[in-house]
């Protein structure tokens, strides 16, 4: 069965679908595909404003309680309360693309990596540098160093997948992330996202059953 995951590396939701989705990565007989939507980056990204910050901190003060995930302070001060900062995907989207390009098998790994940069340890990844600084911290030297010099071959597969994305976005009807859809062969259809914050079992029927 292929599960394609459409998500953004800054959605705090997505973040918190991290468990359910290692535990998706680890079935028999599936094959995750992630699909990032580039919801947060070039028009989506936004200054890093007071209302915004505490928007995003009740928000993500939601998700913590729902699925256990840390929100610390050093992300509330680091990257909430950082003056001028911005909120902007495409750094982080563009690591995972250079290590879907370089190390794909670990693409996976390399999104829980900067999602915990960010919100364990407070690490701006809208930066390019931070983003390369993570990568290259978790040997994956090759993708660093994509990312620090980005390439037209880079920003080419960087733009196919977010256009993808989006355009399973517009078949499926979807306005927001984590989303799933699966199937097998050409038939696919949408999962509720509210499967990836529940009991386990209960996707992993849905699965059975799509």
């Amino acid at each position: 069965m292929q599960i394609d995951y459409l998500f953004d590396p800054l959605c705090g939701w997505c973040y918190g679908a991290g468990p359910a989705l290692e535990q998706l990565a680890g079935l028999d007989n599936v094959r995750l595909t992630l699909a990032p939507t580039g919801l947060f980056a070039g028009q989506g990204a936004r200054a890093m404003d007071q209302h915004f910050a505490a928007y995003a901190w009740q928000n993500d003060q939601r998700i913590a309680r729902l699925t256990a995930q840390p929100f610390t302070e050093a992300y509330r001060n680091n990257i909430l309360g950082k003056a001028g900062g911005l909120f902007d995907s495409a750094p982080a989207t563009l690591g995972l693309v250079a290590v879907g390009l370089t190390e794909p098998a670990r693409e996976l790994e390399a999104l829980k990596l900067l999602q915990r940069a960010r919100y364990v340890d407070g690490r701006d990844n809208s930066s390019l540098q931070v983003v390369a600084d993570v990568l290259e911290e978790a040997q994956l030297p090759e993708a660093a160093r994509r990312v620090r010099t980005p390439d037209e071959d880079l920003m080419a597969v960087y733009r196919n997948r977010v256009e993808a994305a989006r355009a399973d976005m517009a078949r499926f009807g979807i306005d927001g992330v984590p989303a799933l859809v699966a199937g097998i062969g050409g038939a696919r259809r949408l999962l509720s996202s509210s499967l990836l914050f529940g009991r386990f079992e209960l996707l992993a029927s849905q699965l059975r059953a799509a």
